[in-house]
């Protein structure tokens, strides 16, 4: 990485432990869809089930993946449709008025941002498609794109439907939404999409998460034994394993807002230093105009710190945590190094007989 070893490490170790907070928001949104009552045994089992799949090789995932959004789309875009079409959609309802708190916003976008991120997970995934040079920067902004339309849609939909104040009431705004519209035929679709999607999500983020273990293992970042690829399925399946078992404990245990707000700050300080990176390219090598990392750059820092306070402290805690991981890996690595070196010159000057 351009800013040095230690930076490339930090990003890495943002992404693993954001990225496997989100798998746990995810799976947990899954129990409170399918069965609210047993929410974390619910979320574990998907978990279970999910490590499986991509255990079995990227093929089987990738099918499964396209099959999930096929049913999200149909599911959202009959959401719209109800939304509109109910004449319970009021454009007056769109208007949020001007008394919002700034902090309270950058707050809220920060929590979102794990929504957003995963645009960028098809990075990860370089080893396993059809040239990755050519594919991966087109397939970048067109999945950012295509997200950033589907949110804004049922997003407008929503709100004119519901209006600001009862939307940030409603616990299952999808449904609650078709609940005023008067579909409530709907309704149970709507909770069976929104389950698929999170299935959806989960199944993805897990899949990342491995890789990048895989990367970080392959450059000994994290302990080489994970880089072991399976000879059958051609996976990283200790990686698999051991980011399945972490999720399904975080699943068993954890409260899905802490886990989301935990997950953002992570993602944050990845993307944070990857716009610092990028201010160290040069005009031959791709770099964009120094504006554009800069402002994400302290987007990112800003985003971050307005988190609530549980989530920055959580997360400052895990980095600093792979921050001391990293500096213990140095020192053991700097004195076997000594050690060696000082075996090698003992050997070359042996005493005198």
């Amino acid at each position: 990485m351009r800013l040095g070893d230690f930076w490339g490490y930090l990003a890495g170790w943002g992404f693993v432990v954001g990225k496997t907070a989100s798998c746990a928001a995810m799976a947990l949104t899954v129990g409170f869809y399918v069965w609210p009552a047993q929410a974390h045994a619910v979320a574990v089992a998907v978990v279970v089930a999910l490590t499986a799949v991509n255990y079995a090789g990227i093929q089987k995932s990738a099918w499964l993946t396209r099959s999930i959004v096929a049913v999200v789309l149909v599911v959202l875009t009959a959401v719209v449709v109800a939304a509109y079409g109910s004449g319970a959609a009021d454009p007056a309802r769109l208007d949020i008025g001007v008394d919002a708190h700034v902090w309270g916003m950058l707050q809220a976008a920060g929590l979102l941002f794990f929504a957003f991120a995963g645009y960028a997970r098809i990075a990860t995934l370089g080893e396993e498609v059809r040239d990755p040079a050519r594919t991966i920067p087109r397939a970048i902004p067109l999945a950012l794109g295509i997200t950033l339309a589907v949110y804004a849609l049922v997003a407008v939909a929503v709100i004119a439907v519901l209006g600001p104040q009862r939307l940030a009431r409603a616990a299952a705004p999808l449904s609650e939404a078709m609940r005023v519209a008067g579909v409530n035929w709907l309704i149970p679709v709507v909770q069976i999409g929104a389950a698929v999607a999170a299935l959806g999500s989960l199944l993805a983020l897990i899949l990342g998460v491995s890789r990048t273990t895989l990367a970080m293992a392959r450059d000994r970042h994290l302990p080489r034994w994970l880089a072991a690829v399976h000879p059958r399925f051609k996976v990283p399946f200790r990686a698999e394993l051991v980011v399945g078992a972490v999720v399904a404990a975080l699943a068993a245990t954890a409260d899905i807002r802490g886990a989301i707000g935990f997950s953002s700050f992570g993602v944050l300080v990845y993307y944070a230093i990857a716009n610092a990176s990028a201010l160290t390219l040069g005009l031959d090598e791709g770099r964009p105009r120094r504006l554009i990392p800069l402002v994400g750059l302290i987007g990112c820092v800003v985003l971050a710190f307005a988190l609530p306070l549980s989530s920055v402290a959580a997360g400052a805690a895990v980095l600093g945590v792979g921050v001391a991981a990293y500096g213990v890996r140095r020192i053991i690595t700097r004195r076997a190094r000594q050690t060696d070196s000082g075996d090698t010159q003992r050997s070359g000057h042996p005493s005198a007989t």
